[in-house]
């Protein structure tokens, strides 16, 4: 280190926070496959060799990416609030689960991203989402209450479509909400 140079304190903590919050909005934005790591880096501010130091991978740190938000929603939210906070962290876009949402829909056509989705947030949700109903085809209907809900993120988030993008929150809400609840209830 050249002697006119401050030395720079080491913080693991907030450099793996920047990356997380870099990562979490490229992919967002970009989706898995069109992110890179060196974008990541940059976007955080560290070279890139940290991203693998404290995450390992590209696929690693998309995993953590989505457990903070999408799967920290379903640990902390009861059941049968869950469709309705999804679908307000959507609409209002904002905090993390929002953009879970978002990097769900941009990257579900990559292989590896598939396989990390699959096998945690649809899971997670549709097994939360199911235990709400003692119907035999459970699974089924907790899969259509996600359906509904990828779809109202890719019509309002990606595709910006109104009146749907625009819709105020409250309204959607309204609208969605009894269908959601038949759809998941118990039988009497």
């Amino acid at each position: 280190m050249a002697a006119d140079q401050p030395s720079r304190k080491r913080d693991a903590t907030a450099t793996k926070t920047a990356l997380l919050d870099a990562a979490a909005e490229l992919f967002a934005d970009r989706g898995f496959d069109r992110t890179t790591v060196r974008d990541i880096a940059n976007r955080a501010g560290v070279n890139q060799a940290l991203l693998f130091r404290y995450f390992g991978s590209k696929d690693a740190l998309f995993e953590h990416v989505m457990a903070r938000g999408g799967l920290a929603q379903v640990e902390t939210t009861p059941p049968e609030r869950l469709f309705s906070a999804a679908l307000r962290s959507l609409l209002e876009r904002d905090d993390s689960a929002s953009r879970s949402i978002e990097t769900y829909l941009r990257s579900s056509g990559t292989d590896r991203a598939d396989e990390a989705l699959r096998a945690r947030l649809d899971a997670e949700y549709t097994r939360a989402l199911s235990g709400l109903t003692d119907a035999p085809d459970a699974e089924l209907r907790a899969d259509l209450a996600m359906a509904w809900l990828l779809g109202i993120g890719l019509v309002r988030s990606i595709t910006r479509k109104d009146p749907l993008a625009t819709a105020p929150a409250d309204e959607i809400e309204r609208l969605i909400g009894p269908a959601v609840r038949t759809l998941l209830e118990r039988s009497k």
